[in-house]
């Protein structure tokens, strides 16, 4: 029987204690008034107790999953295992937010979704890159055609990583590789801006001395009036190319990553709207025919993904990410790494 969550506090689990768990969320669980962390799974004891002290403490995932009262759980433990852990949430009638990205297999993502709808569960993914300031400004430039028609564009996760870590992000065979890791950020923007592709082209490479998955990958999605190129990189060590975007009327280009990131991992609570602003210094560029004007980057900020998710709990309202979306960010990795091995460009097919 589905569980009825009617209370506006919402009781949350998180699954992991890692990297993403204490950067990407529980700064933002723990912020909002609407939700109450109330347990966690991890393998760090001592760190977890030290860190949680009022909080539940579970050493595996199943046994919180399957004891916890929380309403929600969200998972951030590794790719291979997302699938069987949000299964198991769903099981247990709760609510579940799935790191990106979703899952490894274009299967598993379609029996997630039909078990959340049997049950009437939520079930969404962290795409949080939908509210870096930066492509919400570029979303704001084409939505008001300030470049017009656009012609090419171009969209960067570079970092400078040439040695290979000893990490299940880089190591796993089953989701690991920047493919899955950084591939599902860029897609899904550019699913965000221009819907489905009619095709894509790709390379997917092994760079790095020692690494056993792909660390390089360049995407082409082929529009009937446009093409968007994705790529990511482990060895650009210099100032990155965040966006190019082309148009008729004129190019947008913007440096660096989005500063929320930086700005959580050096502990800066996000309180209030503003505590991510960009400086003048980070604006992109707008060159037109004869000038150029430095662009003032939109207010981002990951919160309002965790503000959607307690409206859809509390109010019965749509998720801010859906599954079904997250899902062709899966058939699109599968279909680039089919276009590497067949050394061909693929449809994109509904």
């Amino acid at each position: 029987m589905t569980q009825s969550f009617n209370n506006s506090l919402i009781k949350t689990a998180i699954v992991g204690y890692g990297f993403s768990a204490k950067t990407f969320h529980l700064p933002f669980i723990d912020t909002l008034s609407e939700f109450d962390v109330t347990a966690i799974s991890s393998s760090q004891v001592d760190t977890v107790e030290q860190d949680w002290p009022k909080v539940q403490h579970y050493l595996t995932a199943e046994e919180m999953i399957c004891n916890t009262d929380a309403q929600l759980v969200i998972i951030t433990a590794p790719n291979n295992v997302h699938f069987s852990l949000a299964k198991l949430v769903l099981e247990n009638n709760k609510h579940v937010i799935l790191e990106k990205p979703f899952v490894t297999k274009i299967t598993d993502g379609n029996t997630l979704i039909s078990l959340a709808k049997e049950k009437g569960l939520l079930l969404s993914i962290y795409h949080n890159r939908r509210w870096d300031g930066d492509f919400l400004t570029v979303k704001k430039l084409i939505e008001e055609k300030t470049l017009g028609q656009i012609k090419h564009f171009e969209s960067h996760f570079d970092r400078f990583r040439p040695v290979v870590r000893q990490r299940w992000r880089e190591n796993s065979q089953d989701g690991g590789g920047i493919l899955f890791d950084l591939g599902p950020h860029l897609i899904d923007q550019a699913l965000q801006l221009f819907g489905l592709p009619d095709a894509i082209t790709a390379h997917c490479k092994i760079t790095r001395e020692g690494s056993s998955n792909i660390d390089y990958f360049n995407l082409t999605l082929h529009y009937p009036d446009k093409l968007a190129s994705l790529s990511a990189s482990l060895f650009s060590a210099g100032p990155n190319l965040r966006f190019n975007i082309q148009g008729d009327q004129g190019t947008y280009r913007k440096l660096g990553l989005d500063p929320q990131e930086d700005l959580l991992k050096a502990g800066i609570r996000p309180d209030g709207e503003h505590w991510n602003n960009e400086s003048v210094e980070q604006y992109g560029t707008l060159y037109t025919e004869d000038a150029l004007v430095a662009v003032k980057t939109e207010l981002g900020g990951y919160q309002h993904f965790y503000q959607g998710i307690a409206h859809a709990i509390n109010n019965a309202g749509q998720v801010p990410v859906s599954a079904e979306d997250a899902l062709w960010n899966i058939r699109l990795i599968e279909l680039a790494m089919e276009s590497e091995r067949l050394g061909k460009t693929m449809a994109v097919k509904l």
